[in-house]
Formats: structure tokens, sequence, C-alpha cells
């Protein structure tokens, strides 16, 4: 059912941990906020003591390279976003301001999941004003060599289908769609983990990224298998992860959508020029009042239920930390 009024936390929640990217330890904290704050992201611990308010919008994002980047490095800036903004939009949180005290968001376990225990343990309440949503009205579609990614209006809320193709036997071709709710998210999306092949493990740290990357918090695939001692957590974890990824670039939209979201080998650079090419035209969407909306359930319309494949024939090479380019 989707809500139709905005929410918030019901309290703060802090978490601790390290960038993934960066290596650097970083403290975070999750505070309430009011009705038409939307999800904002106050950076400290900048030189001379400055601090600076970063919207978390499409607008705000400055690098789409291995990870979703709010803010410019000159100002003050916020990396790895996408994790966070995951958990948000998948439990239908809409109004939270983020204090961070580094430049990136902390990788914790690779997932979302400790995100949405943190939000589960103090709640999310519902605030006085109504949602808004950005409905599609149009397809809107980018393409880049095989891989597409394209937003297609759809009546009865959120709807995701991701697929990928690695040339990799150890992840192969693997698909999952789901509808976007949180009880979902929670089950089918939250704990999925990033990954990364160990062959590429040398070529990311002499470029300077991966400097936190850990069997803790990443999927390692080696040349025989999944390197971690606990293996995966689904048969089709990548592709789950895929999905989580989308669900936090997405938020950047500002408001939930009611639309449907395909993606062929996609990820971070993708998924922001979907969202650029459906804000480039105002015909291409519509902002809705949640109060003047009707559910599928309650038009009596029957939820689609989440489906999955996972097969293995060689494809599309698409590393979780390396560009995207097929």
């Amino acid at each position: 059912m989707r809500s139709i009024k905005q929410t918030s936390l019901a309290g703060p929640v802090a978490l601790d941990g390290i960038g993934v990217h960066s290596g650097e330890p970083v403290s975070l904290a999750l505070h309430p906020a009011d009705a038409g704050h939307g999800i904002v992201f106050l950076r400290t611990g900048l030189p001379d003591g400055r601090d600076r308010l970063i919207e978390a919008g499409h607008l705000a994002v400055s690098a789409t390279e291995l990870c979703t980047v709010l803010g410019d490095e000159s100002r003050g800036a916020v990396s790895t976003v996408e994790h966070l903004m995951s958990a948000l939009a998948g439990l239908g949180v809409d109004n939270v301001l983020v204090e961070i005290d580094g430049p990136e968001v902390p990788i914790l376990d690779g997932s979302a999941a400790l995100f949405v225990d943190a939000i589960t343990q103090v709640g999310v309440v519902s605030l006085s004003a109504s949602r808004r949503y950005v409905k599609v009205l149009k397809p809107v579609r980018i393409d880049h060599g095989r891989a597409f990614a394209e937003l297609l209006p759809y009546e009865h809320g959120f709807r995701l289908d991701v697929e990928i193709n690695f040339d990799s036997p150890l992840i192969g071709r693997q698909r999952k769609i789901v509808e976007l709710e949180p009880n979902v998210y929670r089950r089918e999306i939250a704990r999925a983990r990033t990954f990364g092949f160990m062959r590429d493990v040398e070529r990311y740290w002499k470029a300077g990224f991966a400097l936190g990357a850990s069997l803790d918090n990443t999927v390692a695939i080696g040349e025989d298998g999944v390197v971690n001692a606990e293996g995966l957590r689904f048969p089709d974890e990548f592709v789950r992860h895929k999905l989580l990824d989308a669900v936090g670039d997405l938020a950047l939209s500002q408001y939930p959508i009611i639309g449907a979201y395909r993606s062929y080998c996609g990820g971070h650079r993708m998924n922001f020029a979907v969202l650029q090419a459906l804000f480039s035209d105002r015909t291409n969407y519509a902002l809705v009042d949640g109060s003047k909306l009707t559910t599928a359930k309650s038009e009596g319309v029957k939820a689609r239920r989440e489906v999955g494949h996972a097969d293995m024939p060689a494809g599309i090479a698409m590393p979780a930390f390396a560009p995207e380019v097929n």
C-alpha cells in the first residue's frame, strides 16, 4: 500500500565504519527531519571547521565512476551514497538529515542491511504533510552499446527489472524483478553485497579505489569461485546488489517514483543518466500529490510477485568496481 503521508525517523541513530574506496574511518548519524526537508547531507569536518549542506538530488551528482558522488571536492562532497539512499527509499523514508564527518558513506558490510537495521531500530513515523510522487508519463531510455536503462509508465507503484550479463561463468546472466515495498526490500534486496573480481584489485588500488575493500564488506570473486568463506547470501546476490544500487541511485529523483525501471548491464552511470533524461523534458513526468492517489490494492489489482532467474552463459563484463564500459 502506497503511503500518502510523508515520513521521517522517530529518533536519531548513529553508525561508524570505513569508506570502501578511501579506507578512512567515518561516523554518520541519521536525524529526524520535518516534512518537505527531503534527504540532506550535512558534511562536517571540512577545512577551517566549515560544514556544508548537500541535497541528495540528481542535480547535486558530480561523479558516477564506481560509486555515486554528491557535491564537489573543492567545497565538500559525499561519495558512495547509494547504499544509504537505497535503504531510505526501500523503507519509504522521505525526510532525514544525514550528518557525516568524512567524504564517504561507510560501506559497513557491503549491503544496505545495517542501514535498514538502524532505521528499524528507531522506527519510521508519518508526518502530517502529503507525500509527493514523480509519475513517469512517457518512456525515456539511455543506450550504451548493448547496455540500456529506461523508465516507463506504470500505474501500480515502482517496479524494477534489472538484468546483468557477465562474461564470468561465476556470475553469468541474472535477472531480478520486484515491486518495491518495504517488506520486499528487507527480504529480497537489502542484504545483497557489493562485489568485485580479485584479478582487478591491484588496478583499483593503483587508481586510488577500493582501499577499504575486504572480505568483510565485499563479495570477492576469484578464479575458481567466491573467496568469502561464508559464500553467497543468495544464489543471485550479484543482480540483487545491482538492483539495490538502482534503488539508491533512482532515489536521487527526490520523490518516490510511480513507474517501471528496466536495465540491462547497467550501473551508476546509466541509472543517473536515465534520471537526467526523465527530468530533461517536463512532459516526461508529473508531480502527483499522494492524497490524490489510489493504490493497486485499493483498486483490486493483484500485486505482482517478485520474479528472478539466474543462468550462466557468457556475456558482457560489468565489474562492480570497474568503469561501466561494454
